[in-house]
């Protein structure tokens, strides 16, 4: 039987197991191993045993409930009620003023929780009454929120980034430096388009509620530093390369406990609850993890990543070309399917081509979560616009609507990245080993 065939058929294995409703770590197992009894010679059971035992206790992956756990920890502390305390004095005079609290709260949120689902879910929660009440506009409240909330894919520490790291076998503190300058572009890009839209459009905006003196912003800035302290705690520690990520995710688990319990309001009933949820969404990735690995393991011995690898070289697609075919198959799989089940679904069978093709993987995990990004905020499955949706009420197709611009803006980020592919490479490059 021809590989494109054999492909069709697994495929086809994979899309009735989803749609039946079944877990997507139990359907990829159940592909992998049809792929194994039905078009490879190996002994199934003994593969899976070995696999599944050999990918349960991988020391990169402990760094991920970890890191989990530190956004839980934050998610039920007074961070978001600081975060909008301590930066809108300084945002008064900036064109599209508070509306600007939304992309600099999530990035800041970004990068202590990882997770874009908690992202958008703890400052949406803080921010959208408050802006609503003050008159901002509805479509750029929701669009700021549902683009922004995507940076807890990218600014480490990203559970997609440990995900990619430990299905590809790249190193994850250079995965999470690689994501640094990206998420930095990204936040100017979409504070740049606030502004524009304010400017060219100024009556939509709020007129300033009195002005600050020196003194009082400095004040209300105090209340952020804590949780800059726990950011440079995190990513400067694996930056320096005095701690490994996942001593870091210990260090910030400690930390964020600490700050947590400082802010007051957090106690032992909401570290229980912070402890079980990372339990679960920890489980759930593992479980998720493990059935891609045996996914990844059937498809070598069916050889088809290799002979769909040779396939598609055959074409003689130059690199961005590539990228751009990958590109709309990504955004299209996004529609359908969460960030992380993406990325386990499709690492096997793409990298093969993208090394192929000369593309650095490390380069190419950053494309990745960004084009991931892109489809969080498509419906009919983007996760932000449920998360908003349950927040405001709000219908998800209007919700939607106000996240396009955001979408595009998401996408000039992967064309940048793609055309000055140093803004990821620089600072890993730098880290040297």
């Amino acid at each position: 039987m021809s590989d494109p065939m054999v492909f069709t058929i697994l495929l086809s294995v994979l899309l009735v197991l989803l749609a039946m409703g079944m877990w997507v770590a139990l359907s990829l197992t159940l592909m992998a191993f049809v792929a194994l009894v039905f078009f490879a010679n190996p002994p199934a059971g003994q593969v899976l045993a070995t696999t599944l035992w050999g990918h349960s206790h991988s020391w990169p992956l402990a760094a991920l409930p970890l890191f989990i756990l530190m956004g839980e920890i934050l998610l039920r502390s007074r961070l978001s009620e600081d975060m909008f305390s301590g930066l809108a004095p300084w945002l008064g005079r900036v064109p599209g003023r508070l509306l600007h609290v939304n992309i600099l709260g999530c990035a800041i949120f970004a990068a202590v929780s990882g997770s874009s689902a908690a992202t958008a879910a703890t400052i949406g929660r803080m921010s959208v009454p408050e802006l609503t009440k003050r008159g901002y506009p509805e479509k750029l409240i929701l669009g700021t929120l549902a683009g922004s909330a995507t940076l807890g894919l990218l600014i480490p520490p990203s559970i997609i980034l440990i995900v990619y790291g430990v299905a590809t076998e790249q190193s994850i503190a250079r995965l999470f430096v690689a994501g640094v300058l990206p998420g930095l572009m990204l936040v100017g890009l979409f504070i740049g388009y606030v502004a524009f839209k304010a400017i060219l459009n100024p009556s939509s905006i709020p007129a300033l509620e009195g002005a600050y003196s020196l003194g009082e912003k400095l004040r209300a800035s105090r209340r952020l530093i804590p949780v800059l302290l726990l950011i440079s705690g995190v990513i400067g520690s694996i930056y320096s390369g005095v701690a490994s990520p996942t001593d870091a995710a210990a260090l910030g688990v400690v930390l964020s406990a600490v700050l947590a319990m400082s802010t007051g309001g957090f106690g032992m009933a909401d570290f229980k609850d912070a402890l079980l949820s990372a339990t679960r969404t920890s489980c759930m990735i593992a479980f998720i993890l493990m059935g891609a690995a045996f996914l990844s393991i059937s498809m070598g011995f069916t050889g088809i990543p290799r002979n769909l690898a040779a396939w598609i070289g055959g074409f003689e697609l130059s690199p961005y070309a590539l990228l751009a075919a990958l590109t709309v198959f990504f955004v299209i799989l996004g529609c359908f399917l969460d960030g992380i089940s993406v990325v386990v679904l499709t690492t096997s069978i793409i990298l093969p081509m993208v090394e192929a093709a000369g593309i650095d993987p490390l380069w190419f995990g950053i494309y990745l979560v960004l084009v991931v990004e892109m489809s969080q905020i498509t419906p009919p499955v983007g996760f932000n616009l449920f998360v908003i949706q349950g927040l405001t009420g709000i219908n998800i197709l209007r919700v939607a609507t106000a996240a396009m611009p955001f979408f595009f803006l998401l996408l000039l980020g992967a064309l940048l990245i793609t055309v000055f592919p140093s803004i990821v490479t620089v600072l890993p490059n730098a880290m040297g080993n």
